[in-house]
């Protein structure tokens, strides 16, 4: 399996590894991942794999089969060997904007506490879909009231559950489409603030802000129609 130190360190930017494979595409399986893998609408890392003699560009991270994650080199090329140490250094400029627009999503789940029906995260912007037939009646509000959620520098935190606790508690799960990953035993949880402060608890996987206040300026754009019951939201950074 590959040790996933994304999850670990969201700030980490640079670790060794080891390779325990090479897959048939011509990515390489590590034993431990600073890259995070492509899910949950959030695209996978990119950066660089050095090596004793050589050196690669990463474009992207999947995940494997079982445990494992794979980093996708960019070109084809000179790989190192199976069982060589070599050191990740992650492009930390495209996750830093991944981990803002990720806990934005976060809060505009807050203030558009409707079911959400799929999302989809980029370096620039974010986008959510909601069960939501109708359209917001002012959407200057919802920009003020995400912008000060935003700005009250909350706290952004995780926890672990059991999968039987999850499913003890389904309105954790926020998503209508995709149920978060079970069949470890465990269940993830980001919480957004702490005690009374607390404005949101749900399942995910994904990397975040240690605070609100990292965000930085947010700007919704534009509300498109998808279907009788859907409405796409987006949200960009600034």
């Amino acid at each position: 399996m590959t040790r996933p130190l994304f999850r670990e360190d969201a700030y980490l930017r640079e670790a060794p590894a080891r390779v325990l494979a090479h897959t048939p595409e011509g990515g390489l399986v590590l034993d431990s991942c600073l890259f995070y893998a492509t899910g949950g609408g959030q695209p996978g890392d990119s950066g660089t794999l050095s090596w004793s003699g050589g050196e690669t560009a990463i474009a992207t991270t999947l995940k494997g089969e079982g445990d494992t994650l794979v980093c996708v080199p960019a070109e084809p090329g000179p790989l190192p060997a199976v069982g060589a140490e070599v050191m990740q250094q992650l492009d930390w400029a495209r996750r830093h904007r991944h981990m803002r627009v990720h806990t934005a999503l976060h809060l505009l789940s807050v203030v558009i506490p409707l079911p959400v029906s799929g999302g989809a995260i980029a370096a620039d912007k974010g986008r959510l879909d909601f069960d939501m037939p109708e359209a917001p009646a002012d959407k200057e509000a919802l920009s003020e009231a995400l912008n000060a959620l935003a700005a009250r520098d909350l706290e952004v935190s995780e926890s672990w559950i059991t999968d039987d606790e999850l499913r003890a508690n389904p309105g954790l799960v926020k998503t209508m489409s995709v149920m978060p990953p079970m069949g470890s035993g465990r269940v993830r949880l980001v919480r957004i603030g702490q005690g009374a402060e607390q404005i949101d608890l749900q399942p995910c996987g994904g990397t975040h802000v240690r605070r609100t206040g990292e965000i930085g300026r947010l700007r919704l754009g534009k509300i498109e129609k998808k279907g009788a019951q859907n409405r796409r939201v987006y949200v960009h950074i600034e």
